[in-house]
């Protein structure tokens, strides 16, 4: 798919500067597997929309949510597998990579984020992932959403405001009804994900209605 390569050519440019090498290494490998339906839905909710955008704006938004996607993943697979619990601390370093990995990638994104419409969603995502992961780790039962649910969200909201519009309410509820279809994780590739259909349906959910003003809960909410 077109967007999901456009997805991870920008998250690659995003962060083609960090030093040192092996730990670029760690965030290449990362970008090249993985699944980039948060960086595609990004993209194609930009083009469901009409109005004026600009191409290499919507790509940085694109890799902004792929960025925060790929670092909270990871984080989260640090915390239910805990690799360092019984690594040698003298010659095993991909872990303490990885735990290096996870902050760039989410604070890489944050920055490219941070002066768009999605900057408060892109904020209350990580802090439901954050309350949401504290909760399991206590065993404690939580209304948080899953990343994929807040993420997916978070992609059609930057995506749809590229385009100098708000994000309609249908466009909200498909991208949570999309997350919520490929549970649990991984994330499935964007091509198995997403359907063949899917500019034809984002065009069609993202046509504003009337009742657009009451909008469901999302990632900003409290």
């Amino acid at each position: 798919m077109d967007e999901a390569e456009l997805a991870r050519t920008a998250a690659r440019e995003a962060v083609a500067d960090i030093t040192p090498r092996d730990l670029r290494d760690v965030i290449d490998d990362l970008l090249s597997d993985a699944s980039m339906v948060p960086g595609a839905l990004t993209v194609l909710s930009a083009d469901a929309l009409t109005g004026p955008t600009d191409d290499d704006a919507v790509a940085e938004r694109a890799a902004g949510v792929q960025l925060i996607y790929e670092g909270l993943r990871l984080t989260r697979h640090l915390v239910e597998t805990e690799p360092w619990q019984h690594a040698d601390p003298d010659t095993d370093l991909p872990a303490d990579l990885d735990v290096l990995a996870a902050d760039i990638l989410v604070a890489r994104g944050f920055r490219l984020l941070a002066h768009t419409e999605a900057a408060s969603d892109a904020v209350a995502t990580v802090r439901e992932f954050g309350r949401n992961e504290t909760a399991r780790q206590h065993d404690r039962a939580t209304d948080a959403r899953t990343l994929e649910t807040t993420v997916f969200e978070l992609g059609v909201v930057a995506g749809a405001t590229a385009t100098g519009n708000d994000t309609p309410l249908d466009l909200r509820r498909y991208a949570i009804g999309l997350a919520r279809s490929n549970s649990p994780p991984p994330l499935a590739s964007a091509d198995d994900l997403l359907p063949d259909t899917i500019e034809d349906v984002l065009q069609r959910v993202s046509t504003p209605r009337a009742d657009d003003t009451a909008k469901p809960r999302s990632a900003t909410d409290p």
